[in-house]
């Protein structure tokens, strides 16, 4: 079975505190549902756009069981709490290693 990745691109960081509270209740639920932390943190080096945002890339078994977990993910923790207000906005995709990827130019 292809690897699931759920790749988070954060285009604005509003406010770094909430956002910290945020990422230390979802980090467990996200690591609770199988996902393996493989990349976080801010951009070294950036092309096309050239924004360097923050980025988390998380490995899972499946597509299915990243979309299950980021579908679940409130049970684990008090998302009506934070999701209003994470401190930042985030944009959340989920992808699949059994392709390969290419770009046109």
């Amino acid at each position: 079975m292809a690897k699931g990745y759920w790749v988070s691109a954060y285009h604005a960081v509003h406010d770094p505190e909430k956002l910290a509270a945020y990422a230390k209740l979802a980090a467990p639920a996200i690591e609770a549902g199988g996902g393996k932390f493989l990349a976080r943190g801010n951009a070294v080096k950036a092309y096309e756009a050239g924004i360097l945002q923050r980025t988390v890339i998380v490995e899972f078994e499946s597509v299915a069981k990243a979309i299950e977990t980021h579908a679940k993910r409130h049970l684990l923790f008090d998302m009506a709490a934070v999701a209003q207000d994470s401190g930042a906005m985030i944009n959340a995709v989920m992808l699949g290693a059994g392709g390969m990827l290419s770009r046109r130019r």
